[in-house]
């Protein structure tokens, strides 16, 4: 790959013909229209994400005469460029010198740059940036693109998928996934984790439709005109959780909705009964995993592992212990309940505390609490048994 510095370049020259997107987010054009701000590849704009602090911070570095750092390039012909690096700071630079933001003066003041005094402009706007251009195959590009980016804030993974799968099924995914003004994204946000702008609602997306082999799936759709799939994947998914479970409880956000979609969306439910059961399980003590509530009741309410049902504690268990062995050797039988009835080797056996498990009598899922006189002592064998039942 080849690259030239370019030492010439002004903001004044960055921020001609900047124009900035407040539905989708995003800084467009520069230097007259040559320069293209995000390309697919790059990440959403998120100087703005922290209340400001970041971008803010960009335009206070040129008025105290820091540098921002290198800038790079890709040339793609002779009369267009795009950012390669650097994206977040040119955007902030144009969002400034059009108004979008102010920052604070040495008063504490805000102060927006159509507000600034001449001499503050002239600087900000003369200030030379370092700029690297870069020539190469999109393959050495896009190389470039995650080795310089591993630095500062980290592509996160969907990010990188972008930039390497970067094409007509990128734009259309982002434009849908990953804008912010999305109405629907109150919406999905009960029941998927993250950031809109770091791409992790196309990531959950993407990753429900391609059952988890998302960079297969953006290579075979890379050049699609359309993500009606995407999209009806999607809504399906949503659709099913918000039928399901109508009332919407934070736990449900970053759930694995995909994968309980495939087990579980042919099976009836009973809206009313399941939100009856929900709230039960939120109300009950003992539970401790209430994420787990969610899978617990799909799956027929047979798996309390999911729901870590609050075990008794070694005080309690070895107080149960003691009683059990002192009376089962006056009895001379074994102190698991279950090894003394019948006829087995272990009849009369007497097991240590390490070789025992502490079990509900009366199990929980029937009503049986996590108190001692609902605790038996079990050898492992009979133990894990009795729980498979």
């Amino acid at each position: 790959m080849k690259t030239t510095l370019e030492s010439e370049i002004t903001v004044r020259d960055i921020c001609e013909g900047f124009v900035y997107n407040e539905l989708e987010g995003k800084g467009l054009f520069g230097l007259s229209g040559k320069l293209t701000i995000q390309p697919e590849y790059q990440r959403n704009y998120i100087y703005a994400s922290d209340g400001g602090k970041k971008e803010m911070a960009v335009i206070e570095s040129i008025l105290k005469g820091y540098p921002i750092g290198l800038i790079y390039f890709n040339k793609v012909d002779d009369d267009n460029l795009e950012v390669l690096d650097g994206q977040q700071r040119i955007t902030s630079l144009g969002r400034f010198v059009t108004d979008k933001f102010a920052i604070k003066d040495e008063n504490d003041m805000e102060q927006y740059y159509s507000g600034m005094a001449c001499d503050k402009k002239n600087k900000i706007l003369g200030t030379k940036l370092l700029i690297y251009e870069c020539e190469g195959t999109e393959s050495e590009i896009k190389e470039w693109f995650k080795t310089i980016n591993i630095a500062g804030v980290p592509l996160n993974n969907q990010e990188l998928l972008n930039a390497v799968y970067s094409g007509s099924f990128v734009t259309l995914s982002k434009e849908e996934f990953s804008n912010s003004q999305n109405a629907n994204i109150q919406k999905w946000s009960a029941y998927i984790k993250g950031s809109v702008n770091r791409q992790e609602f196309l990531g959950c997306a993407l990753k429900w439709v391609s059952k988890d082999n998302i960079g297969d799936y953006m290579s075979c759709h890379r050049f699609d005109r359309n993500i009606n799939e995407l999209k009806k994947y999607f809504n399906s998914v949503i659709d099913w959780v918000s039928s399901v479970f109508t009332d919407v409880e934070s736990e449900m956000r970053g759930i694995e909705w995909g994968r309980l979609y495939e087990e579980y969306h042919k099976k009836a439910y009973n809206p009313t009964k399941v939100s009856a059961e929900v709230q039960n399980l939120y109300a009950d003590p003992y539970v401790k995993n209430r994420k787990g509530i969610f899978e617990y009741i799909l799956g027929g309410s047979v798996d309390t592992k999911l729901l870590q049902v609050r075990v008794f504690d070694e005080a309690t268990k070895k107080s149960v212990y003691a009683n059990q062995t002192a009376q089962a050797k006056v009895k001379d039988l074994s102190n698991c309940p279950l090894c003394s009835v019948g006829e087995n080797v272990n009849k009369n056996k007497i097991w240590s505390f390490g070789e025992m498990d502490a079990d509900h009598v009366a199990a929980w899922s029937k009503g049986g609490a996590t108190v001692s006189k609902n605790c038996q002592m079990l050898c492992k064998t009979h133990n894990r048994a009795k729980g498979n039942r």
